[in-house]
């Protein structure tokens, strides 16, 4: 019993260190202001890229910028975090579907 547990249990980790690698290759984007700043990361939430429209670097313009940026990074963020979970419930239901529970 606590064998196969053990067994499954190498399994999920298996498939989550698998998944932890495909995520390395999921690229979602943020933007804000139009498209003015862009940022780009991947499904672990590493930030890959930052593209500002040069309109925004003037001097007066600063605050507007760090706004945007925060504002992109954050979307971009998001729906990294929405890839890594959509691709976690898949490790998680197949982990959960192989084992079976007594009582319940």
């Amino acid at each position: 019993m606590f064998g196969d547990l053990f067994g499954k249990l190498q399994e999920a980790q298996q498939k989550m260190n698998d998944s932890k690698e495909r995520l390395k290759s999921v690229i979602v984007e943020g933007e804000a202001g139009n498209g003015l700043v862009k940022a780009v990361v991947t499904g672990n939430r590493e930030v890959k890229s930052l593209d500002v429209d040069a309109s925004l670097l003037a001097a007066d313009r600063k605050e507007e910028l760090e706004d945007l940026l925060i504002t992109a990074l954050n979307r971009a963020l998001k729906n990294a975090e929405n890839a890594w979970e959509s691709e976690m419930k898949g490790v998680a239901g197949g982990m959960l579907g192989g084992i079976g529970l007594p009582g319940m």
